[in-house]
């Protein structure tokens, strides 16, 4: 089991991270000028069970869209379950 922090919510997921035992999973994420996310997965996620923490708080239209493209980096990154925790789903 492996948890990712999106950029909505970093304290939360490092608590849950803390609580659970498990260190978060390096990644980068960046908002190009234009408005479009980037996420990248710095560790294998291979066969893993990923959870990607994020609410969809305000802005919610950019924090939906980042969960939805890190679900897509981590299906790409070959993760065998993905669960994606919306603490806050506005």
């Amino acid at each position: 089991m492996k948890i990712l922090a999106c950029s909505s919510n970093l304290p939360l997921a490092e608590e849950i991270a803390k609580y659970v035992g498990v260190p978060l999973v390096e990644r980068n994420i960046q908002r190009f000028a234009d408005g479009e996310h980037f996420i990248e997965v710095l560790e294998n996620v291979r066969g893993e069970d990923m959870f990607a923490v994020q609410a969809t708080s305000n802005p919610s239209n950019e924090n939906l869209m980042e969960l939805l493209i890190t679900i897509d980096a981590l299906r790409r990154g070959s993760a065998k379950r993905i669960t994606a925790v919306i603490p806050y789903y506005g």
